[in-house]
């Protein structure tokens, strides 16, 4: 079938196989760029593993260090006339790429937040790897159905205390305006945000296959946060999704007692603001990151989502020395973003910014091809008129 794009506000609702295959190819020939990382992880888990930083992770893992992955989400599978969702795409190639390199890799494809999948991922661990040495929590979703209670949670991105107003823009037509966002109305909100995004879910992870005796001696494991500028606090950090990172952060020293006798570690990295599936989705967020990277690109040093999880295996995670954490614990990865020669000049670009100056003064453009990429679009070695066979199997997933 010929797919093109069809979008509905932040979401695409189409992917390309070949796209998605070649946006898995170059992240993996970043990766190989820099070479190996010493002492870097043989046996990994990643958690939410076909999108953004998680399937950046799984790579670098992967093509980093040769390690064998295992890797979680929850996609769709392309049907006759109709392509599957990009992370079933990125896996697929994923896989085909590692099997072509030699390296294990398998999947599994279900509600990562249910008892089911934490068993049948634990099997397999066992089955096929015995343990493993390093465990990504990167899961991302709107909702989660609790397995003690059976209660769906959804959770809501609203500011807390007071209605939050600023710009935000429409990246597609590129018009700036004013937004309003009413504050959350009740602390179950609150509640059901924590419950959706916290650590709860990953703490569970790690009680189960710590249980089972499939960590190994000295396993690590990583989630992964934001925190941004104050233009974004109140309806980010100082809002309901904040209080769910507040929660995830929070989880850290639980874990480390758990992990205390295996010599194990439980990290949260700070990441730097890109363009994600998720991140399209929060107001205001989009129009920062589109002067971020105008910022960013300037000085030299812009990454996007591959480039900060090579340098957070090899100069954090893995590197030969003590890893640096921040006042709260926390490693930052952000650290280029929150340079204050970057706050800075994102801080006057932001007063100036209008639906008139905005490709002059941001990298709009690069934001929304960013944007198609994710789903395997605006590639220009590929021609999108022609037929592509949508039928795409993830090798280690049978039907």
């Amino acid at each position: 079938m010929i797919i093109q794009p069809r979008v509905r506000g932040f979401i695409c609702l189409t992917s390309h196989p070949e796209g998605t295959a070649q946006h898995v190819k170059q992240q993996i020939d970043y990766v190989k760029s820099k070479g190996k990382i010493d002492n870097g992880p043989k046996k990994v888990l990643v958690i939410g593993a076909s999108t953004g930083f998680g399937l950046a992770s799984r790579i670098t893992a992967a093509f980093g260090s040769d390690a064998d992955t295992i890797g979680v989400f929850f996609e769709k599978p392309a049907a006759p006339g109709k392509p599957g969702t990009a992370g079933w795409y990125n896996t697929a190639a994923f896989e085909k790429e590692a099997q072509a390199a030699g390296l294990y890799a398998k999947s599994i494809n279900g509600d990562a937040f249910s008892d089911e999948i934490k068993k049948q991922t634990i099997a397999l661990i066992k089955e096929d790897l015995g343990q493993v040495d390093l465990v990504v929590y990167s899961l991302a979703s709107p909702r989660r159905t609790h397995p003690k209670t059976g209660t769906v949670h959804t959770s809501v991105l609203k500011p807390i205390g007071q209605t939050f107003t600023d710009k935000t823009v429409d990246f597609h037509s590129g018009v700036v305006s004013d937004i309003s966002i009413q504050p959350v109305e009740s602390e179950e909100d609150i509640d059901n945000t924590i419950t959706v995004m916290g650590g709860e879910d990953w703490k569970f992870w790690i009680e189960q296959m710590k249980k089972a005796g499939v960590l190994a001696e000295g396993a690590k494991t990583v989630a992964y946060s934001y925190i941004g500028p104050e233009l974004t606090y109140p309806i980010y950090r100082n809002g309901t999704i904040g209080k769910a990172k507040d929660d995830l952060e929070g989880t850290v020293p639980l874990l480390n007692d758990l992990l205390s006798d295996i010599g194990g570690r439980s990290y949260v990295s700070v990441n730097k603001a890109l363009v994600t599936q998720s991140s399209s989705a929060i107001p205001v967020v989009p129009l920062y990151i589109s002067l971020l990277y105008k910022v960013m690109k300037e000085k030299g040093i812009h990454e996007g989502t591959i480039e900060q999880m090579q340098r957070l295996f090899a100069e954090r995670l893995y590197a030969d020395r003590e890893i640096p954490l921040d006042e709260k614990g926390r490693i930052r990865v952000d650290d280029w973003e929150m340079r204050d020669d970057v706050q800075t000049e994102v801080a006057k670009l932001w007063e100036q910014i209008s639906t008139e100056n905005l490709e002059q003064i941001s990298d709009i453009v690069g934001y929304r091809n960013d944007f198609f990429n994710l789903f395997g679009f605006n590639f220009d070695a590929i021609d999108y008129n022609k037929d592509t066979n949508e039928l795409v199997n993830i090798p280690s997933i049978k039907d």
